[in-house]
């Protein structure tokens, strides 16, 4: 069929030269909005549920007329962007001051986490730090009128300037004026374990699923590093922190899922891809493969609404194996996924631009697939981000060590939920939401 079309374009061409006469130029803004919908059209995973064609001069933008033509019942992720942005996202490659922020019951706000090499990282600044000042206003002023928060820091463009004030967690305050900048993000906030009535358990605060660049196959170095400390540890049980943590590579999620899964298991079913009937025949069945010698029987999560994507489908791919808890608030609900599309279309090559949409869904072993409600936590505990990582008197962590060590969560712990009225994910779309920091 392309090359049919190939000869038709020749004859096409041949025709207007015998006449002398000139294409009429092509928009090039239409050609690329064509370009976007006739690549969703092949492979978008809700292509049938998409109208049958459309006027791209109707559409301001391409992203007018990707939100016109998406499944809305049930999209919520799919995005346009370009080559480099998508690619630097998903090895860690940033720019921005590098951290994130929430709120406590009381609407006090915190960060959350903060990488290493960005500049609030390397200026010292840390989790359970509150903000109370942002460019010399107070939070409440960057109220907006539906509830939510804009503290309008600007592009993620290095040499953007704020300046934020502080209290610290002796009392004391201070403010900094930081400058956004490119740096690398890293995904592991911390690691540690604790003994407690004779288990060592594991704790592990893991951000997203990033690769590190240049290896192949896709993987990363961090989660090795990590596996393998607690491997050499000597674990009994270990509990991940995903609570701020919104996706990101399939293969370092089948990664950590080889290093977790038991020996049992090996060679069993790990996730099952299934593409939209145009693609029937990519459909791929995904298999484990364990890596390492860690073996537990459970596994307990740290979940919040931020917890989404590749996060679920390690729960999901877990669950049928394991006993599977998740302490915290219900995930996002996200059970399907995304490639990028524009090596599959020249015109979106040249023009740079990136299409990203819900291209495949996702079930596990037994065939579930169907949780855009996000997975139900076990136990509801509430957010404390005014506590560093790894401090026991972190709700979250301490209702995790409480569950192994006694085998349940007690009601007083589960008397600290609340349900945020904004959470940093609402705050993004597109790429950023998989990756969301400031």
């Amino acid at each position: 069929m392309k090359k049919l079309n190939w000869l038709l374009a020749l004859l096409v061409v041949g025709f207007w030269a015998c006449n002398e006469e000139a294409p009429a130029p092509v928009d090039p803004s239409q050609e690329v909005k064509k370009a976007i919908f006739e690549t969703m059209r092949e492979w978008y995973f809700w292509n049938l549920e998409m109208p049958q064609s459309v006027k791209y001069e109707e559409y301001a933008d391409n992203e007018s007329l990707l939100n016109a033509i998406i499944y809305k019942p049930l999209d919520r992720f799919s995005y346009l962007t370009t080559q480099e942005s998508f690619n630097n996202a998903f090895v860690g490659i940033n720019a921005g001051h590098g951290f994130g922020f929430g709120f406590t019951a009381d609407e006090k706000l915190y960060l959350t986490y903060v990488f290493d090499e960005a500049p609030a990282g390397k200026d010292g600044w840390q989790r359970g730090w509150e903000i109370i000042q942002i460019n010399g206003q107070p939070i409440s002023s960057y109220k907006t009128s539906s509830g939510g928060y804009d503290f309008k820091l600007g592009a993620s463009t290095p040499g953007i300037s704020n300046t934020f004030t502080f209290r610290l967690p002796d009392g004391s305050t201070t403010t900094r004026t930081n400058v956004k900048a490119e740096y690398q993000s890293n995904s592991v906030l911390t690691r540690k374990v604790f003994e407690e009535s004779g288990k060592k358990i594991g704790y592990w605060a893991y951000q997203s699923f990033k690769a590190t660049a240049g290896l192949s196959p896709t993987r990363s170095n961090e989660v090795q590093s990590s596996m393998e400390f607690f491997q050499n540890q000597g674990i009994t049980d270990l509990i991940i922190d995903l609570r701020y943590n919104g996706g990101g590579s399939v293969a370092v999620a089948e990664q950590i899922l080889n290093y977790i899964i038991p020996s049992a298991h090996n060679g069993k079913v790990m996730y099952t891809n299934k593409l939209n009937s145009l693609k029937f025949s990519l459909n791929t069945t995904k298999n484990y493969t364990k890596n390492g010698t860690i073996a537990l029987s459970k596994i307990i999560f740290i979940t919040s609404r931020g917890s989404a994507s590749a996060s679920e489908l390690i729960i999901n791919s877990l669950s049928p194996y394991m006993e599977v808890v998740l302490i915290g608030d219900n995930t996002f609900g996200k059970p399907v996924g995304s490639f990028p599309l524009s090596s599959y279309n020249r015109i979106l090559q040249n023009n740079k631009v990136e299409v990203v949409p819900i291209t495949f869904a996702i079930a596990n072993s037994e065939g579930k697939a169907e949780y855009f409600d996000g997975f139900p936590a076990n136990f509801k505990v509430g957010d404390s981000p005014q506590f560093n990582w790894g401090d026991k008197r972190d709700l979250r962590l301490g209702a995790a060590i409480q569950y192994i060590t006694t085998g349940n969560v007690g009601a007083r712990m589960m008397d600290t939920y609340y349900k945020p009225k904004w959470e940093m994910i609402d705050a993004f779309e597109g790429l950023q939401k998989e990756f969301p920091a400031y």
